[in-house]
């Protein structure tokens, strides 16, 4: 099992596109194997012949420099290959799991405190708490008639009234403990804890049967795949170790729309996402300062401007890069991210084209989100949050100078910023250039 990407640990087997006994040549596809970023088929790096699969189709969690398979060379007899012995590792001895406990002192202080010992207990209103405390009487033989087994104010009454008890002085030592009296009808199931208030009920969700419907508190465990593992635990990571800082604008794209129109009449199809893009990455050539990652001695400052792009696939979020956007035209970019977005779905990006990158962009406006705020993808120092696009009815000039109300199409940005690289004067810095980018497409070709 190899190493194919630089935070991978382990590997998933997801499909073998070699059988035994097939003649393999360098550069051919042996399998399809899930990483911790894509699913990513491993290449032969010799000739020969694959004898022996080790881990089947679906195997999961294989640790790097595991056998996953045995090949030999051309002429030798594939069927007689002898297996190396592999060390073996025990498997950890598997104990009960243990149910929570509460420190038997503190238990015992609480049911001294409340009068209440004994394995179960009556649950005492709080009237009848007071009335049966004054009076000093216990619950020997007495039985609850509220719901659920609750003592009431009036069985607290009627046990006066039986005993023929009167108030004690507020100055008595407190109640002797008292033991509950539970009906015979009603068995109650036995706890770990005492039912004491101020102790919560042990959550135990109850047992499903096939072919009914769900008790309340059931649920179904779902295993999560490695990607989803590692954009856990990289995002966890983000928010508890990076400051992070939010800042937002609104630009008006209506130019850009206008360009969108111009160039789809000579066949050439630019998204405004494209645009945005290419505003991004010139942005950044503006500003090199916001062109940076954070290591462990500090900032980096990068010298290529790559914008990494957030694609949705059924495994889950993956960022492929736009290697030199600044560089690029708004055409060469669109088919960029068009490939790069088909392979991620389908689970077919190489390493290196997800791995990096100076600076993220994540659109959600096709979903109807107007604004948003997003995660920092470390080490990067910046992530733009790109918002639905709306019409607003506000007052402008035209080119005569006359002011008048006008209809704009707005879309609002949201940068989120690492403030130990990015401060605030820096971030809104660099979102006034990009609205000014955004707001005049002829600009993009001048930096």
């Amino acid at each position: 099992m190899p190493a194919l990407s630089p935070t991978m640990e382990r590997g998933n087997i997801v499909k073998w596109l070699k059988q035994e006994g097939e003649t393999v040549n360098t550069g051919d596809p042996l399998c399809e194997i899930e990483t911790d970023k894509a699913v990513v088929t491993l290449e032969s790096n010799d000739d020969g012949i694959l004898a022996k699969i080790m881990v089947d189709e679906g195997s999961k969690d294989i640790p790097l420099g595991s056998l996953i398979a045995l090949m030999v060379e051309e002429g030798v007899d594939w069927k007689q290959v002898k297996i190396p012995a592999q060390p073996v590792t025990p498997a950890p001895t598997q104990l009960p799991p243990t149910p929570p406990t509460v420190p038997q002192a503190s238990i015992t202080s609480k049911a001294q405190h409340l009068g209440l010992t004994g394995k179960t207990h009556v649950r005492l209103s709080p009237a009848a708490r007071q009335i049966l405390q004054t009076h000093g009487l216990d619950l020997n033989g007495a039985v609850p008639s509220g719901p659920r087994g609750i003592f009431t104010k009036e069985d607290a009454q009627n046990l006066v009234k039986q005993r023929g008890t009167t108030p004690r002085p507020s100055t008595a030592a407190p109640v002797p403990p008292f033991a509950a009296a539970v009906p015979s009808a009603a068995p109650t199931a036995p706890l770990a804890v005492p039912s004491l208030p101020g102790y919560p009920r042990p959550m135990i969700p109850p047992v499903s049967v096939p072919r009914q419907p769900p008790a309340p508190g059931t649920f179904t465990e779902v295993p999560a795949s490695t990607i989803r593992q590692v954009i856990a635990q990289r995002l966890t990571e983000s928010k508890t170790t990076i400051p992070h800082s939010y800042s937002s604008i609104d630009c008006d794209i209506q130019q850009v729309l206008q360009s969108r129109k111009q160039l789809a009449k000579d066949n050439v199809n630019i998204s405004v996402n494209d645009f945005i893009i290419k505003a991004a990455a010139v942005t950044l050539r503006q500003m090199p300062d916001v062109n940076c990652t954070w290591s462990g001695d500090g900032p980096q400052l990068l010298s290529s401007i790559d914008i990494a792009v957030a694609v949705a696939t059924d495994r889950g979020l993956i960022t492929p890069i736009v290697r030199d956007a600044a560089s690029k035209g708004l055409q060469e970019i669109a088919s960029t991210i068009k490939a790069l977005a088909e392979r991620a779905r389908a689970g077919k990006l190489l390493p290196e084209e997800y791995q990096g990158g100076s600076f993220s962009i994540s659109n959600l406006g096709m979903f109807g989100i107007q604004s948003f705020s997003a995660i920092i993808n470390p080490p990067q120092a910046c992530i733009l949050a790109i918002g639905q696009s709306r019409w607003e009815l506000m007052f402008c000039e035209d080119e005569a100078g006359e002011a008048g109300m006008c209809r704009r199409n707005m879309m609002t940005v949201t940068l989120t910023s690492d403030s130990r690289l990015v401060d605030d004067l820096l971030a809104a810095q660099f979102l006034e250039n990009f609205k000014m980018n955004m707001e005049n497409p002829r600009r993009l070709a001048l930096f």
